[in-house]
């Protein structure tokens, strides 16, 4: 099969060299890829935005899989617009993309089905939700925008100020662009924080390994909030309970919903969940793997990736058996210095193979570019590196020892990935 991958990070590396290792594979691309990414599939220079251009080449070259990774082009119907042309994708359509292209809808969706989340408000103008913050008085609060902002469209506000600050920056100084033209002001909620994500066909639905992310940018969740600076699984919150819990209570009440609302989902449904003492508690839904997630999750799949995905877009994902791996992973994510504000690019990196590759973990490239004398940095997240072992306290221990040996000007990643797991 020829199969194309669109998107350019860490998770997409993780996608394509997951989907290499299926003997079915004969031809792999990318769009448009990166330095590291072009070492496993042949990176193709058209944007992930440009649904025309990409849709264009699927027929052209005759591609018989587009898997189709990041959030905007699925929101904006790139699947859509594939199955038009005859071509099979993996991922939702537009109309179950909403899940994630908006804040407003979900919340909505799961208050109609009664699945568990925070209570909240929504907001189409600055002064009302002001008032709202102002009136009601307590805080921490959570405020986030309606639509995709990068994985980082979220702000928790301790005071009024803050909440203050945060409503106008989104909605009046439109620091998210269009996202921020409405917004979900949410109840605080504590607890330990997972991430599933799952693969569906609309009707079954079938939970991956279970993950921790690491959001904020410095050690001890401290600094700001990130596109994720490193992640571990399985997380050793998620018991087999909790799990039966949010079948029940979250994942399918969550499938059959948008099958009721006419929005089948097919692809892969990210649950970002919060254990609260009342339960499991939907945070957010992402409409596609995560990023980091996918590059601790996918290491320990043991079933073909792409029988999966084919048996996703075909409707029978009940008829297969999906097995994983024992043991654990752990990412580390190593960052340009300044982010996820300004930061220097085109700093050269020094400890990697010619192939980009190190002994004893695997480096998923996320913001590299190859030149002829190397891997330069390209992206504020550059490299994500991920060791499996067979415990947490190992894979951690390799990961870290593989980071420690990669260089680049400016180089931060955060030293406590996971620690709160192997207390």
């Amino acid at each position: 099969m020829k199969i194309l991958v669109v998107g350019s990070g860490g998770r997409e590396h993780a996608i394509v060299r997951k989907l290499k290792e299926s003997p079915k594979v004969t031809e792999l691309y990318c769009a448009n890829g990166n330095g590291g990414i072009a070492a496993d599939a042949v990176c193709i220079p058209i944007l992930p935005s440009n649904l025309d251009e990409i849709v264009d080449f699927a027929v052209e070259k005759a591609i018989d899989l587009v898997f189709v990774a990041p959030d905007d082009p699925l929101v904006a119907g790139l699947v859509d617009r594939l199955e038009a042309k005859g071509i099979k994708a993996f991922g939702p359509r537009a109309n179950a993309a909403i899940i994630e292209g908006s804040k407003v809808f979900s919340k909505a969706l799961m208050k109609n089905y009664g699945i568990p989340t925070a209570a909240y408000e929504q907001f189409d103008n600055a002064a009302d939700a002001i008032e709202y913050l102002t009136c009601k008085g307590q805080f921490p609060v959570v405020i986030k925008a309606d639509g995709l902002a990068l994985g980082k469209g979220v702000i928790i506000a301790q005071n009024l100020q803050q909440a203050t600050d945060g409503v106008r920056s989104i909605m009046e100084d439109k620091i998210f662009g269009a996202s921020g033209n409405h917004i979900v002001v949410e109840e605080y909620l504590t607890g330990p924080e997972v991430s599933v994500l799952a693969f569906t066909d609309g009707k079954c639905i079938r939970p991956m390994v279970s993950a921790m992310d690491h959001k904020r940018a410095l050690d001890g969740d401290k600094g700001l909030n990130t596109g994720g600076m490193g992640t571990i699984a399985p997380n050793p919150h998620y018991t087999w309970a909790v799990a039966q819990e949010c079948m029940e209570k979250i994942y399918l009440p969550t499938i059959n919903a948008m099958s009721k609302e006419g929005r089948p989902f097919k692809g892969c449904l990210f649950f970002g969940l919060m254990l609260t003492p009342k339960g499991p508690t939907v945070i957010e839904y992402n409409c596609r793997f995560g990023d980091p997630e996918t590059q601790v999750v996918l290491p320990l799949l043991k079933t073909d990736l792409l029988e999966i995905v084919l048996a996703v877009c075909d409707g029978h994902l009940a008829d297969i058996d999906i097995e994983w791996r024992n043991g654990a992973a752990a990412c580390v994510v190593m960052a340009s210095g300044g982010y996820p504000q300004k930061y220097e690019t085109g700093c050269k990196i020094t400890g990697l193979g010619s192939d980009g590759q190190i002994a004893d973990a695997v480096v998923y490239h996320a913001g590299t570019a190859l030149s002829d004398d190397g891997y330069k940095t390209s992206g504020g997240r550059v490299l994500g590196i991920t060791a499996t072992a067979a415990s947490l306290e190992i894979a951690l221990q390799k990961v870290y020892k593989a980071a420690e040996t990669i260089r680049f000007n400016g180089a931060q990643y955060r030293k406590d990935i996971g620690k709160q797991a192997v207390k």
